[in-house]
């Protein structure tokens, strides 16, 4: 489970809100950060943080850098560098992540993909073969 210091840090920086009475259908992109606390149907797009909030209901596909579910989500969702899952989030979807931390309590329907990055890959620790079948899997 979350530390109630990550996930304020994580609300602290926070640059964009979508309301609890919002309620947005359409492709969302972002730069840096964006809580949503409304509805939002279509797909989101983005290399930075996304805040899912405890009522939020989304029905998208999700590509970001960083993501806290607290909400329902109904897509698949990728997060390059992290994807956390509150207790009271729902994912009803696949995930694919580098890094993943899920609290009990969670509901989770769909399968798991771990990622490695292309940056923690070091070329001159393994053998050639090993090496050949950790870039292909990248």
């Amino acid at each position: 489970m979350a530390k109630n210091n990550d996930i304020r840090f994580a609300k602290e920086k926070i640059q964009t809100t979508l309301g609890k009475e919002t309620n947005f259908n359409g492709v969302m992109k972002f730069r840096d950060s964006l809580k949503i606390d409304g509805k939002f149907q279509g797909e989101i797009i983005s290399e930075g943080f996304l805040y899912i909030e405890n009522d939020a209901e989304i029905k998208a596909n999700i590509t970001v850098g960083s993501i806290i579910v607290g909400g329902v989500v109904y897509g698949n969702i990728e997060a390059k560098e992290s994807l956390e899952m509150l207790a009271t989030g729902q994912v009803f979807g696949n995930i694919r992540t580098a890094k993943l931390k899920i609290a009990d309590g969670v509901v989770f329907e769909g399968k798991c993909e771990m990622i490695k990055s292309p940056d923690t890959i070091d070329i001159f620790s393994d053998s050639p073969i090993k090496l050949k079948k950790t870039i292909q899997s990248v």
